[in-house]
């Protein structure tokens, strides 16, 4: 994660621009480089030196331990970004609990916004680009599952489902933000989708769209694994 010089979270909803920073792991390196400029990469090892300084953080309302990486990941990433920043990384010592509200077993998340997981039926997409000028890819909402099948918005009554004997639940509607507006390809921000789903996706002056998500157990998931629902609640949020 990258935080400020108050050490507080930062994102695309300020800085739009990180949208280009791309990640890939060779061996045991993580790999960091901006799109369009790969010949310059930033190189770091999975997990930083066990020595390094650890200092708090804050994600949202939470504040938690995690270790600065190194001045090189700062210096690379502050160039980038055109603005002061660290890089951190969060240790195993840390454990980072979901909301209590929505916890199945006192789970615990990293330095996502609130939750582990998200997931997003691809006709849900579909049924937002049918109402879209120019249609929009799935990575302006950053699921981390996506399914075929299904109705529209299956996902919003979808109470617990299965995938390769590894047990999720649908434990919260995911509010969107101004993040959905950004072009993953460019950093470049506009209206949509956020203009048009208001008018049939909002709640209470929030807008929508997927489900935040908990798990038992663990496990390996692919593409092209088969997702089975177990349960499903009668009425969709929306409209409770």
């Amino acid at each position: 994660m990258l935080i400020d010089e108050n050490n507080t979270f930062l994102s695309q909803r300020t800085i739009p621009k990180m949208a280009l920073l791309q990640t890939a792991i060779k061996d045991d390196q993580l790999l960091v480089f901006e799109k369009n400029s790969s010949d310059d990469k930033l190189v770091l090892p999975l997990s930083p030196d066990p020595f390094s300084k650890n200092v708090y953080v804050k994600v949202w309302e939470d504040e938690c331990e995690a270790q600065l990486v190194s001045k090189e990941a700062d210096s690379w990433f502050s160039k980038k970004l055109n603005c002061s920043c660290r890089l951190v990384y969060m240790p195993q010592s840390t454990k980072r609990k979901v909301d209590t509200k929505y916890a199945v077993d006192n789970e615990i998340t990293s330095f996502s916004d609130a939750f582990p997981l998200l997931v997003i039926g691809q006709s849900s997409l579909d049924d937002l680009n049918s109402r879209l000028t120019e249609p929009l890819p799935i990575n302006r909402f950053r699921p981390n599952v996506v399914f075929t099948g299904g109705t529209p918005f299956q996902e919003d009554v979808m109470e617990h489902f299965r995938i390769n004997n590894l047990d999720f639940y649908c434990v919260k509607p995911s509010a969107r933000c101004v993040i959905t507006t950004t072009d993953q390809e460019t950093g470049l921000a506009g209206k949509e989708p956020l203009k048009t789903l208001s008018t049939y996706r909002s709640k209470n002056n929030k807008v929508y769209f997927g489900q935040n998500v908990l798990m038992k157990g663990e496990g390996r998931i692919k593409f092209g694994d088969k997702i089975e629902v177990i349960s499903e609640t009668e009425v969709s949020f929306l409209s409770s």
